[in-house]
């Protein structure tokens, strides 16, 4: 039984000790496993099973009094939120808090806040994407041309705080059979076969019975049209014990069209754990592409964003999409500027390799989809050529077509002097790629055995020849 059960009725009065979570540097592997001290005597058995972890989640106000120092009104606030929102927080997820930082990233994912009863904008919506304005069968939206997505359940593993689709979660109790709604789903994707991806999301499926699951995925997968079955979880990061289990991943990897999409949000949610539950995926042939969400406090810096996509490298996650929070009701203390996600992307391209690079969207209001948002690029344009910049800032004309320019030489400067053809790029000085470029230059006019160090003076060097960068 657990220390916190949800329905236990004895008052707890021992508060579990303080503890903090080590920081992750850039280039740091996944970290040791933490433990908060409350579940430190958990047999290492009960700790990797999912089903133990799914028991002993923290789902009441109650239980998070006695892990948290909250004050009182923060505690009455929660107690409001708790009629609206469902909280289930598995021991493992939990563990990842600093418990001595009120902003830790991991608890604003996790942990309810009075922040989630404002609105200050007006502009949040329970629907705000009208996914259920393009469903023409329950549970499942039409959205473009080839793809559909399938709300299979509405449970979640833990309920994220700034979750798009809260006005399904808050839907109480479950199915453990497959519904008139399921066939229906399934019926409607078999009747058009110019769907050819099919998103299972929820909730989150795997949270679905053995035979619920099993269901969705055999029935969908044996539809011919049907090229890809996506799973849409958050099951590597919060409970990545339940990939421990052969038989769910026989079953992911059965058909050979499954992939998985899941949600890593934080650089300290790439943990051992989940990146064994990522390797058992991949060795079933499941490729494991990442969501993330921009958000106020988590990621919402340059620093933080390229410690989480390296991370997912390591772990062998591509990085596909960052979205912008949606304006959906109790998330709009989690909503950066547009600007904001713009200067993130402005710092990964170039500086960091392109596999590890999402695409930046925002999800139209009114069902009109994800739209990319990226810097730009393209500065300029004429006739035959346009004029790109770099993420060093270098401004170049690109010759578009093999044809004669039909552009008049006239004199001028900056841009237009490349639109004109009179120049061909126009280069920032001492940018690194230079320096290197130099120094090769140097190495190549002077004898074998020195060597330039950067900034510096020529110096010898016993041994090989080659510059010192």
């Amino acid at each position: 039984m657990s220390p916190l059960e949800s329905n236990a009725t004895a008052p707890i009065v021992t508060r579990s000790p303080i503890f903090t979570v080590a920081p992750v540097d850039d280039d740091d592997p996944p970290g040791a496993p933490t433990r908060h001290p409350l579940w430190a005597s958990v047999p290492e058995e009960q700790w990797n099973d999912w089903r133990w972890q799914s028991q002993n989640a923290v789902r009441s106000v109650r239980q998070l009094r006695e892990l948290l120092d909250l004050p009182a009104d923060e505690l009455q606030s929660l107690g409001e939120l708790e009629r609206e929102y469902k909280t289930s927080i598995p021991p493992y997820y939990f563990s990842l808090i600093d418990t001595t930082d009120p902003t830790d990233p991991i608890r604003l994912q996790s942990v309810p806040s009075s922040k989630e009863l404002e609105n200050p904008s007006g502009y949040e919506l329970e629907d705000p994407l009208e996914e259920d304005l393009d469903s023409p069968v329950p549970g499942l939206t039409h959205r473009y041309p080839d793809r559909a997505l399938v709300v299979t359940t509405h449970v979640c593993t833990m309920y994220c705080r700034f979750c798009t689709r809260k006005r399904a979660t808050m839907v109480r109790g479950g199915w453990d059979t497959i519904t008139r709604d399921d066939q229906r789903m399934v019926d409607y994707v078999a009747s058009h076969p110019e769907i050819r991806d099919v998103i299972m999301s929820g909730g989150d499926p795997l949270t679905l019975s053995p035979t619920r699951l099993r269901f969705f995925i055999e029935s969908l997968s044996a539809i011919p049209h049907v090229d890809v079955l996506r799973v849409g979880t958050r099951v590597p990061v919060t409970l990545p014990m339940r990939l421990f289990d052969q038989d769910l991943i026989d079953l992911l990897g059965s058909t050979g069209k499954v992939w998985v999409q899941t949600h890593f949000n934080h650089p300290r949610e790439v943990t051992p754990e989940a990146a064994k539950g990522v390797r058992m995926l991949l060795s079933a042939g499941v490729p494991v592409n990442n969501h993330s969400v921009l958000l106020q406090g988590v990621n919402d810096d340059l620093g933080t964003m390229r410690k989480l996509l390296r991370a997912l490298l390591r772990i062998k996650v591509r990085p596909y999409y960052l979205f912008h929070c949606d304006p959906v009701i109790g998330a709009g203390h989690f909503r950066t500027s547009v600007w904001k996600g713009l200067e993130i992307v402005e710092g990964l391209r170039g500086h960091m390799s392109g596999l590890g690079i999402p695409t930046y969207v925002v999800d139209s209001p009114h069902g009109g989809g994800k739209i990319p948002v990226m810097p730009n690029y393209l500065i300029s344009a004429s006739d035959d050529a346009v004029i790109l910049r770099n993420y060093e800032g270098m401004v170049v004309r690109y010759q578009a077509q093999d044809k004669p320019s039909t552009v008049s030489p006239t004199p001028s400067r900056g841009v237009s002097s490349l639109l004109t053809g009179q120049r061909t790029a126009l280069i920032p000085e001492n940018t690194e790629r230079l320096k290197r470029r130099a120094l090769r230059m140097v190495e190549q006019k002077r004898p074998a055995g020195y060597s330039t160090e950067e900034g510096g003076e020529p110096t010898h060097s016993t041994g090989r020849g080659g510059c010192s960068l």
